[in-house]
């Protein structure tokens, strides 16, 4: 089973944890569109959806979704998105695509959190996949001293801008065998909005595609 055909198996089995009137919140990515996809062809009807992004606002837009404000929907029931890489323990590196803050947002104010990767994205340790962090302009350059003092390799995400109007730096090398530490070590830089390190919001269930179909894994 190629890729493609893999986002799509796992998009389908995500778009089946979704039940009738739940308050949902929506990743983004290329397999989180094929989750918005397949949800779209259940037909179900849902209290609410909330975006993580502006580039899953508008696709679910033109599938005649309505988008709702976190701010006036309260707690959500079910958060279905994307990992850059998971561990079996359901810690997870997001923000490839630069959504990482309003991802994590979305996904603490979520009672659920599913995880939907290829098997590619399963990995025994976190770190392989550059650790984006996104982080306010003016304090990018203070920011990135920090990551080097912290053995990190950060690297300007050149002319692009987070959907808040911030930048990313991408940081190779650093130590991640303990990324709640990490997480919260990060989060302490002053200049710092959000890193790519989701580990105090962890995926409760990961649908993994491979080439035998969908596995499901409780960390």
């Amino acid at each position: 089973m190629n890729q493609e055909k893999k986002k799509v198996a796992v998009g389908a089995a995500a778009a089946a944890e979704v039940r009738e009137g739940c308050r949902l919140g929506v990743g983004t990515g290329s397999t989180v569109n094929h989750f918005i996809d397949a949800l779209v062809a259940r037909g179900i009807d849902l209290d609410c959806v909330v975006s993580s992004s502006e580039a899953t606002t508008a696709r679910l837009r033109r599938h005649g979704i309505i988008v709702s404000e976190l701010n006036s929907t309260g707690d959500l029931d079910l958060y279905v998105d994307g990992a850059d890489e998971v561990d079996s323990a359901g810690h997870m590196i997001k923000g490839g695509g630069g959504a990482l803050t309003r991802e994590k947002i979305v996904a603490a104010a979520s009672k659920r959190f599913v995880c939907i990767v290829d098997d590619s994205k399963l990995v025994r340790v976190l770190g392989e996949f550059p650790l984006p962090v996104e982080v306010i302009p003016m304090g990018r350059s203070y920011v990135a001293r920090q990551l080097v003092k912290l053995g990190g390799l950060p690297e300007y995400r050149e002319g692009f801008a987070t959907d808040n109007g911030n930048a990313i730096l991408d940081v190779r090398h650093l130590d991640l065998l303990d990324p709640v530490a990490m997480e919260k070590r990060i989060n302490q830089i002053p200049g710092v909005v959000t890193v790519g390190i989701f580990a105090h919001q962890r995926a409760g269930l990961i649908l993994l595609a491979t080439d035998a179909g969908v596995t499901r894994i409780t960390p």
